[in-house]
């Protein structure tokens, strides 16, 4: 791309900022996880042998359907329940088997298996790893199935992310409020104005855009904060914004034509 045809883009932007339409017009769906943890390659194989997913190209990391878990080395055992980003859910045909299984290979039973009238069966574990996970009987969605947030103020927080990455407001099973990118649910819970752990193991989600440099540039219009610029890795390009909250969320380009 030209430098005079990058001018030209990043204009039009400015002026669909103006008009609030860029932000929600640009499709984005759900990419990735980054998790904390002691043992990167333990977790991922863990994660294979007791969750159902399937290993990726790196030992360190695993795939939920086309969602991918990026397993980090973390210096100190860590907790997620309590932070901004409380836990993931993930979705089976049988929640009683999968906690049965889950707790043999040494998962920590937060609630059992019960039935939400209206929703649907749904149990909490900790996985070994401090990982808070919600395991829950979704036909409609199995596989991954959402990301909760543990915020002050839910609404704000699902409007901000419905502004700045567009998404599919809606209402899991008609009862709760969220937002859904590919498929996949963003939630968001009342944490009355507390955070408990600051330095929770789920790091960021990874929402996957169709040209990261205009993405940056109108969220960067709308006075979002990053913490790491557009860069390239390889085949990609990533960078990491700070959401209303202060957490951080990352954006990822799978391609090389820009």
């Amino acid at each position: 791309m030209t430098h005079a045809t990058r001018r030209a883009r990043y204009t039009a932007i400015i002026m669909l900022l103006a008009c609030g339409l860029y932000l929600q017009a640009e499709p984005v769906s759900w990419d990735n996880v980054h998790i904390n943890v002691t043992d990167p390659a333990q977790a991922a194989t863990w994660y294979v042998e007791h969750l159902g997913a399937t290993p990726a190209t790196a030992p360190t990391q695993v795939m939920f359907g086309k969602i991918l878990i990026v397993f980090l080395k973390g210096q100190e055992p860590q907790k997620s329940a309590g932070s901004l980003i409380d836990h993931i859910g993930l979705s089976y045909a049988d929640v009683d088997a999968r906690v049965q299984e889950t707790e043999a290979a040494g998962a920590k039973i937060l609630n059992a298996p019960r039935e939400i009238p209206g929703l649907f069966k749904l149990a909490f574990i900790e996985d070994p790893f401090g990982i808070k996970i919600e395991l829950v009987q979704d036909p409609e969605l199995l596989g991954f199935h959402h990301l909760h947030l543990s915020v002050a103020k839910p609404e704000r927080t699902l409007q901000w992310y419905q502004d700045m990455f567009g998404g599919e407001r809606s209402k899991l099973k008609g009862r709760i409020d969220g937002l859904r990118y590919g498929g996949i649910w963003l939630l968001a819970q009342s944490n009355g104005g507390k955070i408990t752990n600051e330095n929770g193991s789920i790091q960021y989600p990874g929402l996957l855009v169709t040209d990261i440099h205009e993405r940056a540039a109108a969220l960067q219009g709308n006075g979002v904060k990053f913490r790491v610029e557009p860069r390239q890795l390889r085949n990609l390009w990533y960078a990491i914004a700070e959401d209303c909250d202060g957490s951080r969320v990352e954006m990822i380009q799978r391609s090389q034509a820009q």
